[in-house]
């Protein structure tokens, strides 16, 4: 799409920022909706999150942004937050990340 055309070029920075700071303190908050679901879900998660500010130029590692995204150390996260991914998750991943292919 041509970004002349995306209503989303139109958005205000301040106003796109503090959607997505939004997001994450809802995503911090609700830890019951586990990455593996979203991921299924929408083809994205937590982590995703994490590379993507790192794309847009946030200076920390890998693991500071995740840190910054879930609010803690990934490995806290993991150990306290995350369960195990059944075989039915990790099937439903899959096919999500496929229709990710477009982007």
């Amino acid at each position: 799409m041509n970004s002349n055309a995306d209503p989303l070029e139109a958005l205000d920075d301040r106003q796109a920022a503090a959607a997505f700071r939004r997001l994450v303190r809802h995503l911090q908050h609700r830890h019951d909706a586990q990455n593996i679901d979203l991921m299924g879900l929408s083809g994205f998660c937590r982590n995703c999150l994490a590379d993507w500010i790192r794309n847009a130029g946030y200076p920390g590692d890998k693991e500071d942004a995740r840190a910054l995204i879930h609010g803690m150390p990934s490995a806290e996260w993991k150990a306290t937050r995350q369960t195990p991914a059944t075989e039915k998750q990790l099937a439903r991943m899959e096919a999500s990340i496929a229709k990710n292919a477009q982007e």
